[in-house]
């Protein structure tokens, strides 16, 4: 994010990284990725650490069971179980592509993140000197390769207690139904909220047709039960970071039980990809499967982009690039398209 969290003192981050037994000199906002906030950490050693810290109302996914919590409470528990399933993978099941979140001490309670405030939370990371990617950068086969190599081991690794279950249907399938019915004045959020009301209104009767194709997609699956395996949920070029010619995967907030399927369509380009990921040991993809959950990923970014526009926001840097990627996807599913 470029920008920066609301509410949030950096006192108060310098305070809770004592937790993991850091005692930084600095602390330098990095605005990369989009959803968390970043900060480098450095210690009068000149020790680096990649800190994050997470909004956690939007750690409150629907498609994961919430026990009867909602907002930050269930996303504090998400967020939890998905570090703690990261942190697993790394030191149980030996998956050196993890970059997992660093356990705080002891004392502290041994957690991989921690409370910072009501509606945050905090991780820290170790710092990976290596080449960040970016989500619209194109990998070449031979890293594609690389990629679904690691993706094989972890869909055949045993999954660990805590991983998430997920659910097949769109948790924000309902909701945008009613978006859909809303009338573009009742949209007063800010600067973007005319302009995504009137967008949705335009493209309202090709945007159900998709909703539509969506279900005809999760029913057509759920007669044909597979077996689910540990996903990371977002492996696309954003998430990974290149040590020479190894790639290690970052970002595992989205990790969870699912379909190979949710993985591989971020990364699968052609017959050859297919045929190196079932050569490491997966098993043969879907294309029935690779299609839905591209689908889901449109219509998941179109809920969450909606979100944002329908409750109060200024235009910034990030409202700016959520807009520009609402408008983009939303003519791709017009279109009939996928990403």
């Amino acid at each position: 994010m470029k920008d920066h969290p609301k509410n949030l003192d950096e006192a108060d981050l310098f305070d809770a990284l004592t937790a993991w037994g850091i005692d930084p000199v600095s602390l330098s906002y990095a605005p990369v990725g989009f959803g968390d906030f970043h900060w480098i950490a450095a210690d009068a050693e000149e020790r680096r650490w990649f800190v994050t810290v997470s909004d956690l109302t939007t750690k409150d996914h629907g498609d994961r069971p919430n026990q009867g919590e909602h907002g930050a409470d269930a996303g504090c528990r998400n967020l939890t179980r998905a570090m703690d399933t990261a942190a697993c993978l790394y030191e149980h099941n030996g998956l050196d592509f993890v970059v997992p979140p660093l356990r705080t001490l002891p004392g502290a309670g041994n957690e991989t993140i921690r409370r910072l405030g009501a509606g945050y939370a905090v991780g820290v990371f170790p710092f990976v000197d290596g080449t960040a990617g970016h989500f619209d950068h194109v990998l070449t086969p031979h890293r594609r390769g690389l990629v679904l190599d690691l993706l094989a081991k972890l869909h055949r690794t045993a999954p660990p207690a805590s991983t998430p279950p997920l659910r097949t249907e769109l948790a924000a399938r309902g909701r945008l139904e009613a978006i859909l019915g809303e009338p573009a004045r009742a949209w007063h959020g800010g600067p973007y909220a005319e302009p995504a009301a009137a967008l949705m209104s335009d493209h309202a009767e090709a945007f159900r047709r998709r909703l539509h194709e969506f279900d005809r997609r999760v029913e057509e699956s759920n007669r044909r039960p597979a077996e689910a395996v540990v996903t990371h949920g977002e492996p696309h070029p954003g998430n990974v970071v290149w040590l020479d010619e190894r790639p290690v995967l970052v970002d595992w907030d989205t990790v969870g039980m699912g379909l190979p399927e949710r993985d591989l369509w971020l990364v699968i380009e052609d017959t050859a990809d297919l045929a190196r990921y079932v050569d490491s040991g997966g098993r043969p993809p879907d294309p029935a499967r690779l299609a839905l959950h591209r689908l889901r990923w449109d219509l998941d970014d179109v809920a969450a982009y909606l979100d944002l526009f329908r409750s109060p926001h200024a235009r910034t840097p990030d409202t700016d690039s959520a807009w520009a990627g609402l408008a983009a996807t939303v003519e791709r599913l017009a279109d009939g398209g996928g990403p």
